[in-house]
């Protein structure tokens, strides 16, 4: 899977996307430190151990560099950024049940925003999954010759066979 490249000094403004999920019941926010184990628990559980596992380094950051996406006191989807690299955003995932609500984009334009906060000019997004999402919400290209990218050589538990 490619890495891709985002322009930060054009994304489109987060409050509409934002405005759109707290409409819908469900609110995008910077996680909080304590509910780093509910959080991460749920990734593991929804999105396997690897993305686990970044997604726990953003909570030693000040601020977290995790976003969520929450309603009714429940975990619907999360985004990150500056996990396993400096400059790079991901992992992001919602639950398969509750694509398609546009959770999604909220999560990724709003984290997007926090890195360009942060004085970011441009951010990666490392090993891309769907790419039309990323171009379509916030214009993001393909990096030639970026695979197998960051993530080369990486350890896995899967069997090979």
């Amino acid at each position: 899977m490619p890495d891709m490249l985002v322009k930060l000094y054009t994304l489109p403004d987060a409050e509409p996307f934002v405005a759109e999920q707290r409409a819908a019941g469900v609110e995008i926010r910077r996680a909080l430190v304590p509910e780093k184990y509910i959080v991460v628990d749920w990734v593991a559980k929804t999105f396997g151990q690897g993305w686990a596992a970044e997604c726990e380094t953003t909570f030693a950051r000040q601020p977290v560099s995790c976003f969520i996406a929450v309603e009714n006191n429940r975990v619907l989807g999360f985004s990150c950024y500056d996990a396993t690299y400096k400059n790079f955003f991901g992992p992001i995932g919602v639950d398969p049940a509750q694509q398609g609500r546009k959770i999604g984009a909220a999560l990724l334009v709003r984290t997007l925003q926090a890195q360009a906060a942060e004085g970011y000019a441009y951010a990666i997004i490392g090993g891309v999954g769907p790419a039309e999402f990323y171009t379509k919400t916030v214009g993001a290209e393909l990096i030639p010759d970026s695979v197998p990218g960051i993530y080369r050589g990486i350890l896995t538990t899967e069997s090979d066979e």
